[in-house]
């Protein structure tokens, strides 16, 4: 899964969220602004999509490193990083 796009990462994180959240308004995200608070998503969401993102992706994210994740490109930025090493 190393050679993701970043517009198939993208992808397959939406879908993710899709998956957990389908009435997440994910077009009306606003750039930078933390997603899990402009997408409603609650902690057990949350956790429920990191677990589907393990599924699709064979990347696991420990707690200490949540705080990256705040922002959608934070997110996907981390996957690349994860998925790279």
């Amino acid at each position: 899964m190393a050679n993701l796009s970043r517009d198939t990462l993208r992808e397959t994180v939406i879908d993710a969220i899709l998956a957990v959240a389908p009435e997440a308004d994910i077009d009306a995200l606003p750039h930078g602004r933390p997603w899990r608070e402009a997408l409603e998503i609650d902690s057990f969401d949350f956790l429920n999509i990191l677990v589907d993102l393990e599924k699709r992706l064979g990347v696991s994210v420990p707690e200490s490193d949540y705080h990256e994740l705040a922002t959608l490109e934070g997110l996907l930025d981390y996957l690349e990083k994860r998925l790279a090493a």
